[in-house]
């Protein structure tokens, strides 16, 4: 059996690489996603520095200084529905109550680590 730590490396990659072709067409990564996600009510923080991002986003017209534009409201739709495409083939064949265990687990690691 393979470490934790293998998957957690593998399971990332895999998942950057999806995404990059859910978002292909729209010349997009999966940061810009996360960014126009949580621009209107989250925290940023965690996405490091993402000024290149928020330069792009504006440069397209989807975000202003009072967030999202109607463009942008429009491209997040569009994008929702193509990450819930993604997120239902990543998650096949796994039962809800395994993916909230398998989560649970994951948070409980990163809380352990966080601590020291």
């Amino acid at each position: 059996m393979k470490p934790i730590g293998f998957w957690f490396a593998h399971l990332h990659q895999a998942l950057e690489s999806s995404m990059e072709k859910v978002f292909a067409d729209e010349g997009l990564t999966r940061r810009h996603w996360q960014v126009l996600n949580t621009i209107d009510s989250e925290d940023l923080s965690p996405f490091g520095d993402v000024r290149a991002v928020v330069a792009d986003l504006r440069a397209r017209g989807w975000i202003d200084d009072g967030g999202l534009t109607e463009a942008g409201r429009k491209a997040h739709l569009r994008l929702k529905t193509k990450v819930g495409e993604f997120r239902s083939r990543a998650t096949e064949g796994i039962n809800d109550d395994d993916y909230r265990t398998t989560v649970g687990v994951l948070e409980r690691m990163a809380a352990n680590l966080a601590r020291e």
